[in-house]
């Protein structure tokens, strides 16, 4: 659903619409009613609003119907993708939290990648509208029926987990931790919020950066889609290493990476250095992803994990508000190469902060 419109929206903005500047809690809202009603519904819920946001694009006379579908896919997101994450949580046990994190995020960007790469031919061949976007349709009808038939209910798992002496935190105390009390907990919203800034930055500015550069559609989509597919292969591998060797290493390294692609990207001036760039800030996102969500699922109580996850995940999406804000301010005021450089400048700073205060969470590992 998010690589449908990865290669397409922006050019649809600029070729369709007419805007030529380069100018969210509901992962909550589902930590809360899953921990409290289950996951299932909440997932049926997720995938139920998800089901119109094709539509909508397709049909849309004005960029107001293109908002209102972007809000019905960030609902979608926060209620679908968090609840996901809970369940798998749910379902494994702290040795191989890792990789099942892994597991998870690489089936969905790795989705995210193909798609971002078939949008583009679609639109290369037959035009913006609605051929990229009948993906969507079929993706969101297929999740339906996947949901209602085939998933099943996995809160019962949670009691077959031990206590982790913090069972009845409020929902004050856990925002609290999870934002900027508990080290590890908050290092990894934090980390999460920059490495979705870099996503949205790739999102809403990369595209316009290399059609400037007179890149063809195709070449743009092929671009656009190898940074998530980067990122959803290595999550294959990642997941499962700091399973073994920790998360902090992960994180810290991925964060590390984050912050050079950027710079690769912003000094080069051909189709070499920004594939280079782009299969950096993968192998960066890759290595954090994974980690932060294990990290999550090693600390929070089994009683309050889906808030937590919840909480987690609202501050890790603002990183797509964020980079779109960042990006589209600083390409008007200064250029979309300064957009970029600002992306690489905040991801190092970043880098050093978690390098100080996150705390290995691994609970078989000093």
């Amino acid at each position: 659903m998010v690589g449908q419109q990865q290669t397409t929206l922006h050019l649809l903005a600029e070729q369709v619409f007419s805007l030529t500047g380069y100018s969210y809690v509901f992962a909550y809202v589902a930590g809360v009613l899953s921990d409290r009603h289950g996951r299932k519904p909440v997932l049926l819920t997720g995938w139920i609003l998800g089901l119109p946001v094709p539509l909508l694009i397709m049909r849309a006379p004005s960029w107001e119907w293109i908002i209102v579908a972007n809000v019905l896919l960030g609902i979608n997101q926060g209620l679908a993708w968090s609840t996901t994450v809970t369940m798998k949580i749910d379902l494994v046990g702290p040795r191989q939290r890792g990789l099942a994190m892994g597991l998870n995020e690489a089936a969905g960007y790795l989705a995210v990648s193909l798609t971002s790469l078939a949008a583009g031919m679609l639109a290369a061949q037959y035009g913006l509208r609605p051929a990229p976007f009948l993906l969507g349709v079929a993706y969101a009808v297929l999740a339906l029926v996947i949901v209602a038939l085939l998933v099943h209910e996995t809160r019962g798992h949670v009691a077959l987990e031990a206590p982790s002496g913090r069972a009845n935190l409020s929902n004050t105390a856990i925002i609290a931790d999870v934002t900027w009390r508990h080290p590890a907990l908050s290092s990894a919203s934090v980390v999460g919020m920059a490495s979705n800034l870099n996503f949205g930055l790739s999102w809403g500015v990369f595209p316009l950066l290399f059609a400037g550069a007179g890149l063809s559609l195709g070449q743009i989509g092929l671009l656009v889609a190898l940074y998530p597919l980067v990122w959803g292969l290595g999550q294959l591998a990642t997941g499962w290493i700091s399973d073994h060797i920790g998360r902090k290493p992960l994180v810290v390294g991925g964060m590390a990476l984050q912050a050079g692609a950027p710079a690769v990207i912003a000094w080069s001036e051909g189709m070499g250095g920004w594939v280079a760039g782009t299969i950096l800030l993968g192998l960066g996102s890759a290595m954090v992803y994974p980690a932060l969500l294990a990290v999550i699922g090693d600390v929070a109580d089994p009683a309050w994990r889906g808030r937590a996850v919840g909480v987690y995940r609202v501050w890790r999406d603002l990183g797509y508000t964020a980079g779109a804000l960042l990006g589209g301010l600083t390409a008007d005021a200064l250029g979309l190469h300064s957009a970029v450089w600002a992306a690489a400048v905040l991801s190092g700073l970043v880098t050093a902060l978690v390098a100080y205060r996150l705390t290995e969470s691994h609970p078989g590992l000093p």
